[in-house]
């Protein structure tokens, strides 16, 4: 399984283009699985619902089931919060996963930049960006940049960067 994320400042677009990204790759014929980074206080699950009760309960763990879609729900307590390594062990294997956050991790990225934030580039110091997307130029950056508003082009330059070959190869 080959791992690229996404990774860039709030409100940069990174769900949006990684919405897209992930289409656009499923129709290559590239089968896809993503993990996101979400804030500290996320919950998927809801106070009055039977999952809840049981986590509330004391319930390490609380898997929901249904004919359509299943969700394993873990409560960390004590523990410290896993690794991408760890982590993906929980997931079936595919040709790509895609990660969205977790900007500190070793593996290759593309850094998602609105200038109009106002927020710095992350690029210059972080040798595992491999390319930025940008809506509007930047400085000279020693890696790629490229346009945010062009999803296929992005998605072209992953499907090389992550060498996932030809869509035969990569259905396998």
């Amino acid at each position: 399984m080959r791992i690229f994320g996404l990774i860039g400042w709030s409100g940069s677009g990174k769900t949006t283009l990684l919405d897209t990204l992930i289409e656009d790759l499923v129709g290559r014929g590239i089968s896809v699985s993503t993990m996101k980074r979400a804030h500290h206080g996320f919950d998927v699950d809801q106070p009055g619902k039977h999952s809840y009760r049981h986590r509330a309960a004391g319930a390490v763990e609380v898997l929901v089931t249904s004919a359509r879609r299943w969700a394993l729900m873990h409560d960390l307590r004590d523990e410290a919060e896993p690794t991408v390594e760890e982590l993906v062990q929980y997931l079936n294997p595919v040709v790509l996963l895609l990660i969205e956050g977790f900007k500190h991790h070793a593996h290759d990225k593309l850094e998602v930049h609105r200038p109009d934030l106002g927020k710095s580039l992350l690029a210059p110091n972080d040798p595992r960006i491999v390319a930025v997307a940008s809506d509007a130029p930047v400085p000279t950056l020693e890696v790629p940049v490229l346009d945010l508003n062009d999803a296929v082009g992005i998605a072209d330059f992953i499907f090389r960067h992550c060498r996932l070959g030809s869509r035969a190869e990569s259905a396998a």
